[in-house]
């Protein structure tokens, strides 16, 4: 009885995530007395999962599975969960695996608890610890059903090295036609910059910028930082950014280690879908914007005069500690 996991990847690369929610499953598995096998979709060397505990690694190559699909991708990991008789299914929080986790606890009849943020609190019965009502709160949820899918908030848990001998094995699922009802035509893809889903710092802006082409500090702030950029959901609907950046309840939630928001009012939207965030930075010239209210830190000020400011000592501190 193994622990599986889901370790995500991109263009063959294991994604930052793959390691967290192994890292997750090798405590768990500890308490259980049990391994850790992860489940991998053309992914390419997954060699590194062994640094923080896989044991075995279900390696799956199918150029079918080339662009995520849904009902593909469900399929392969309820296989894998069954080849490995696993009771405990383990997934990210990302955008593809939130689509995934509820079709993998269907095909599998089992319980489902999403936004997990902890280790269990209780192995008999199985008891969790989760966000809740858009991260304004936590519950604690018990799952009854013999298999359990765990989805595990993006960086509520961390990194750690668990070093394990890891064996690899090719796994060729059966994968029906009716997996594909969904046929992706294209896939745009942003390169030479971080990915919001793979960033520990996000640097995000709303209309107070005032016009696209004002965007070059934004990026510039971020590239000090080795941020990835983002926008509120104003600032895509204008056409000023790309509906990939909108962050917020409605767009792309984020959990990042830092945060920082320029000339964002704070509309309950986005603060619902940055909360899980762990400093959050507000750069805003009205001392009003409910942002405040939220924000660890906060600048009152022009962002056209304090964002070039910040450039400036960021790259003043980078020199010093070359």
């Amino acid at each position: 009885m193994s622990i599986l996991i889901y370790a995500e990847s991109a263009e063959g690369k294991l994604k930052k995530v793959a390691f967290e929610l192994a890292s997750y499953a090798k405590k768990v598995a500890e308490s259980l007395g049990t391994t850790v096998t992860a489940v991998t979709i053309n992914a390419g060397d997954v060699s590194e999962l062994s640094k923080y505990g896989v044991d075995k690694v279900l390696k799956v190559n199918n150029d079918r599975l080339a662009a995520f699909t849904a009902k593909a991708y469900a399929d392969v990991i309820k296989q894998a969960a069954q080849k490995e008789s696993a009771k405990v299914i383990l997934l990210s929080s990302t955008t593809d695996s939130i689509y995934l986790s509820s079709l993998v606890a269907v095909a599998l009849e089992a319980g489902f608890a999403s936004n997990v943020v902890g280790l269990p609190l209780s192995t008999s019965p199985f008891q969790v610890k989760r966000n809740a009502f858009s991260n304004k709160a936590f519950n604690t949820t018990e799952i009854n059903t013999d298999v359990k899918v765990l989805g595990l908030a993006k960086n509520s848990y961390g990194i750690y090295e668990n070093p394990s001998t890891l064996t690899q094995e090719d796994f060729d699922p059966s994968i029906g036609e009716n997996d594909f009802g969904v046929k992706v035509e294209s896939v745009e893809k942003v390169s030479g910059k971080v990915s919001i889903a793979d960033a520990e710092i996000v640097v995000s802006a709303g209309r107070g910028i005032k016009a696209p082409e004002n965007w070059g500090m934004i990026e510039e702030l971020a590239s000090v930082l080795g941020a990835a950029t983002a926008c509120s959901k104003p600032v895509s609907d204008l056409g000023w950014r790309p509906h990939g950046e909108h962050v917020g309840q409605t767009g792309k939630p984020v959990a990042t280690n830092l945060y920082i928001a320029i000339g964002i009012s704070g509309a309950i939207q986005h603060i619902a879908g940055i909360s899980s965030s762990k400093i959050k930075v507000v750069i805003n010239n009205d001392p009003e914007a409910p942002f405040f209210k939220v924000a660890d830190y906060g600048i009152v000020g022009d962002a056209f005069d304090v964002v070039p400011r910040l450039i400036e000592k960021f790259k003043e501190f980078k020199l010093q500690q070359s």
